[in-house]
């Protein structure tokens, strides 16, 4: 008997060996995220393929490409603001589930408007709850007691990292895969499939961080999200947050269509190409958000939309030189600018909101920056009237003057410390 106690294990090492094997909790959200953004941007290279291949005109593309916000932002206003009430984890996990049914549908139907249409839908409903839940989860197990070793912006910087780089791989492998693999409709989606089950699986052990019940009232009063009446929120993150998504669907769904007589034979390769250009310049960019933002100014922001003007500067030399490197060129500013923008945004966002309603005005913002996935299909629609030089042109009037706007803002309505 002493032989076999001297052997066995005491309760403290056990737990100690636990600890070092455990996930972070905040790690395994990212998986999600990093999983359902896969999701959700495999279909953008893949649509040069259902252009040439399926016969699809580009406005039809343009708004299946578009078709995804009507799942994101439903997802966003409600499950955000459900889940201040009723916890992380319940709105979340279903997710992952979501994300599975769209990439199935759009696997099924390459030659049908439909399927495609329903597909980009429930990627939508799965990318909004991560965006607004998962972000808020990965803030929260991103400080003491869940992580003492996080700095105030690691949060923002973690999720928007995940979420970038889910983008980043759905497409290049999408597009790798399509330009160059056989089943090329529906391989890539089947591969999303599969990494979504299995980095599902870590969320299981990821603790609860917003309990039940912390905010009163009815469901009504869940739906409601005060915040996004704050007047830092109105001046600061209303203007820059369209230019989020405005910026990279850009770069990635727009020039790779004006280009594309370009590369002939390569067409889905060059779309991937210049997404995975402006989605890595956009990881770049991130490292350095978080070294420009200042809680006592708007200095991030600026310096974002500041770099959104001349990204959009760079798209009327790219669409009127119609050159490669132009495009590229392009390509890499509007990622970087993307980056920018997203990061600064979450981090206003963050300060503003109040711990009960963090996923709430999250969910309000990111509704915000999806409104400019719905600029190719708006450019497409004018392109009768108006050239992409033109309007790219308009464009960077507009982001300089969002820029002003902000700058008149610069140190006021700072939101006091929670």
């Amino acid at each position: 008997m002493a032989t076999i106690e001297a052997h066995r294990p005491s309760p403290h090492a056990r737990t100690g060996a636990g600890r070092r094997r455990a996930l972070p909790g905040w790690l395994a959200v990212c998986g999600t995220l990093f999983a359902v953004a896969w999701g959700g941007n495999e279909f953008t290279p893949l649509l040069v393929m259902y252009r040439l291949e399926s016969g699809l005109s580009v406005q039809v593309v343009n708004v299946l490409l578009g078709a995804y916000v009507l799942g994101i932002v439903p997802a966003l206003l409600v499950g955000g603001p459900l889940s201040d009430r009723h916890g992380r984890r319940p709105l979340l996990f279903p997710a992952p589930v979501l994300c599975v049914i769209g990439s199935g549908l759009l696997a099924l139907g390459p030659d049908s408007v439909a399927l495609l249409f329903a597909g980009r839908v429930f990627s939508g409903l799965a990318l909004g709850l991560v965006m607004a839940v998962g972000t808020s989860w990965v803030k929260e197990l991103s400080q003491p007691p869940h992580d003492t070793g996080a700095t105030a912006g690691s949060g923002a910087v973690r999720a928007s990292l995940a979420l970038t780089l889910g983008f980043l791989l759905g497409a290049v492998v999408a597009a790798a895969i399509a330009q160059f693999a056989p089943m090329s409709a529906v391989l890539p989606y089947a591969v999303n499939i599969v990494i979504t089950v299995l980095l599902a699986v870590a969320l299981l052990r990821v603790p609860e961080t917003h309990g039940r019940g912390t905010v009163p009232g009815g469901l009504l009063d869940d739906l409601r999200v005060p915040a996004a009446l704050h007047r830092r929120f109105l001046l600061v993150v209303v203007p820059m947050a369209p230019w989020v998504f405005g910026t990279s669907a850009t770069a990635y769904a727009i020039l790779p269509n004006l280009l594309a007589h370009r590369v002939p034979g390569y067409e889905v390769g060059f779309s991937g190409l210049l997404c995975m250009v402006a989605l890595a310049s956009g990881v770049l960019s991130q490292q350095v958000a978080k070294r420009v933002d200042s809680p006592h100014s708007s200095r991030a922001v600026l310096v974002a939309l500041g770099t959104a003007a001349v990204g959009m500067a760079l798209a009327v030399w790219a669409s009127a030189a119609l050159t490669i490197p132009a495009a590229l060129v392009a390509a890499a500013v509007l990622g970087a600018a993307y980056g920018l923008l997203l990061v600064s945004g979450l981090q206003e966002v963050q300060r503003i909101a109040g711990p009960d309603r963090l996923a709430g005005l999250t969910a309000v913002y990111y509704s915000l920056a999806y409104l400019g996935f719905f600029v190719p299909a708006a450019l497409a629609a004018l392109t009768g009237r108006f050239d992409y030089p033109a309007m790219f042109a308009v464009g960077t009037g507009l982001a300089l003057l969002c820029a002003l706007a902000v700058a008149l803002s610069w140190r006021r309505h700072l939101p006091a410390a929670h």
